[in-house]
């Protein structure tokens, strides 16, 4: 256990620290001599750690109990209609879009009035698995299957309130709501109205239906939803050969591994090619204004989005941290051009247009550089295919190859911790780096090739600023499992082994909660052998203790984790049980992904 006792920590900003970084001493010399990290306790981390398990349940230390709140298939609360969920699959369309989606994924809790414990949930919902989705395992496909497949991603806005011990979904609520692939969706930001944004449906390229494969998340100051929309590529093929296109290469368009594009002309490239440009962006909605049409921002780019988390910097003005969810891709961020305005979400609902949209470059010695994804700045020019700067957010990636970007792991989460105003990146993992014919090997911020267990990477900006355009970095940890022989199996964990860190959330307390994301085929398997079923972990940034709080069950990826303000409630999402593994949770039958709060028994504060 964690002495309670109080210590002094040697500040993270120190200028032992910045002697080092400016005598270029190398990553080892920095990893070893960090002042930030501790061999004493912290008293953040006081749960007795639980051990790894392939059970098909949720398993929480002793003292916390889990509650299953809302389910794939179970009725947000619309006043137009709560349908119960038919367990054979034969809901239809019109009942799944009043239903909570598939695939449960980024969350963030809204408090009403301040409350902890009555709020909003606003919940991402990735993708569909359309054997479960159907009636007789989908074996009929037809505009009816791709409709209601439609109607099951997105995300739902549900209202929860605690009675007693126990929380609830709030039904009917005047708040409830399903975003799908059919609402209607504003484009705004410097994209907007762009020739390659039109469509024969939408002429003035303004307004897309829907939002899809949408992973992550984000939030805003003003207190709206950012939805990250990822693996968009996924929907787009072509009834007849195409010609070659660098854009749909660059992010993989052309290979749908989902039919609608069969059904749904709209996804059919051969028919409307510009229809792929209007996803990859990130989502603004109002959870507290269910007619506020869900805004994408394509001020900050366009790509395989995953977090968006902001960071309000000691300039006022507020920096969004963003990753692109593949190997060899970039961390992101977008600064606004101004600090946040006084009246909420009606105050501020043209701040995210009007902005600079950075890539990350990773140096030698702790520091990096933001790089200006900004029309005619360097290489982005009219001569390289950039004639404005809508053509630069479209075709974001490209323009951060132009620029030296650090390639990466599969960045992730992101988290700021709002005392020290560090932001904490996820690499998943990478087995392609350092292996014949790939991109590259390993490189400072990413120092494993092949990366099969992944890491957390700590940054500061300069000055704390939102806008700076320099920033020091370290590693922070690398996953692995300490009993392995391998070194590149080992990782430099002080606590409890896990691999695959994918979403991250830091609480009010400075606790890092890490949700890890293995592929179910991968479970229990090879190097993963010690390691269970996916977890929720706690690690304490000042130590760099981590302890095991929470696993999933069989298959499930663990996602999704916020804390109400006052941290005696964790909302977590079980993503995809039975992902390649057998599974009937939560109810005994078909699999269904959910959200589960977590409690402590007596009250108290989650993880003490």
């Amino acid at each position: 256990m964690t002495s309670n006792r109080r210590i002094n920590l040697v500040p993270t900003d120190n200028p032992v620290r910045r002697r080092l970084l400016q005598a270029g001493l190398g990553l080892a010399g920095l990893q070893a001599l960090d002042p930030g990290v501790s061999a004493q306790g912290s008293g953040r981390l006081g749960f007795r750690a639980i051990a790894p398990s392939l059970a098909d349940a949720v398993r929480v230390p002793p003292g916390y109990v889990a509650q299953v709140l809302l389910r794939w298939g179970d009725p947000v609360g619309h006043a137009s209609g709560m349908p119960a969920f038919k367990p054979d699959g034969s809901n239809n369309s019109a009942e799944q879009a009043l239903q909570a989606g598939m695939h449960h994924d980024g969350m963030s809790f809204f408090p009403i009035d301040g409350s902890s414990d009555h709020g909003l949930l606003a919940i991402n919902h990735e993708y569909t698995d359309e054997s479960l989705l159907h009636f007789q395992g989908g074996k009929e496909w037809g505009p009816q299957q791709a409709l209601k497949s439609m109607q099951a991603v997105g995300a739902s806005v549900i209202e929860v309130r605690r009675e007693g011990r126990d929380w609830q979904v709030v039904r009917p609520s005047p708040y409830a709501r399903r975003i799908t692939l059919t609402t209607p969706c504003r484009i705004a930001g410097a994209a907007a109205g762009h020739v390659s944004m039109q469509t024969a449906q939408d002429p003035l390229g303004t307004t897309v239906l829907g939002t899809m494969m949408n992973c992550a998340n984000g939030w805003t100051p003003w207190g709206t939803y950012l939805t990250c929309e990822e693996n968009f590529q996924a929907y787009f093929g072509a009834s007849t050969t195409l010609e070659p296109s660098t854009l749909r290469k660059r992010y993989g368009i052309g290979q749908a591994s989902y039919p609608h594009f069969r059904v749904e002309p709209r996804f059919d490239l051969s028919k409307h090619p510009n229809e792929a440009n209007r996803f990859g962006w990130v989502v603004e909605i109002d959870p507290f204004d269910p007619a506020a049409a869900p805004v994408k921002r394509t001020a900050m780019g366009r790509f395989r989005h995953e977090a968006a988390v902001p960071h309000a910097g000691a300039d006022g003005r507020v920096a969004f941290y963003m990753s692109d969810d593949e190997p060899f891709e970039y961390l992101y961020k977008f600064v606004t051009a101004t600090a946040p305005w006084p009246g909420g979400a009606a105050g501020n609902r043209n701040l995210l247009d009007d902005g600079t949209l950075f890539v990350a470059r990773f140096g030698e010695g702790g520091t990096g550089v933001w790089l200006p994804l900004t029309q005619d700045v360097g290489p982005l020019t009219r001569a390289n295919g950039f004639a404005d700067q809508a053509s630069v957010l479209i075709d974001a990636r490209r323009a951060a190859d132009l620029l030296g970007a650090t390639p990466m792991d599969r960045p992730e989460g992101c988290a700021v911790d709002r005392t020290t105003h560090e932001v904490f990146i996820a690499c998943t993992n990478n087995a392609e780096r350092g292996r014949p014919g790939a991109k590259e090997g390993a490189n400072p911020a990413n120092p494993r090739a092949p990366n099969f267990f992944g890491h957390v990477l700590r940054l500061r900006e300069e000055r704390d600023a939102a806008g700076a355009t320099g920033f020091t970095w370290r590693i922070f940890l690398l996953a692995g499992d300490a009993t392995l022989e391998a070194a590149a199996f080992k990782g430099n964990v002080r606590g409890d082994a896990f691999g695959s860190p994918d979403n991250l959330f830091m609480d009010a307390r400075g606790v890092l909660w890490i949700q890890t994301d293995m592929s179910g085929g991968a479970i229990g398997k090879g190097p993963y052998a010690n390691l269970g079923n996916n977890q929720v972990l706690g690690a304490d940034p000042a130590t760099g203790e981590v302890r095991r709080f929470l696993t999933v069950p069989r298959g499930a990826e663990a996602a999704g984790c916020v804390l109400s303000p006052d941290c005696k409630t964790m909302f977590i999402n079980v993503q995809h049980p039975g992902e390649r593994q057998p599974s009937t949770w939560p109810d005994g039958g078909r699999p269904r992904s959910a959200t589960v709060v977590v409690r402590r028994l007596d009250g108290g504060i989650v993880g003490t």
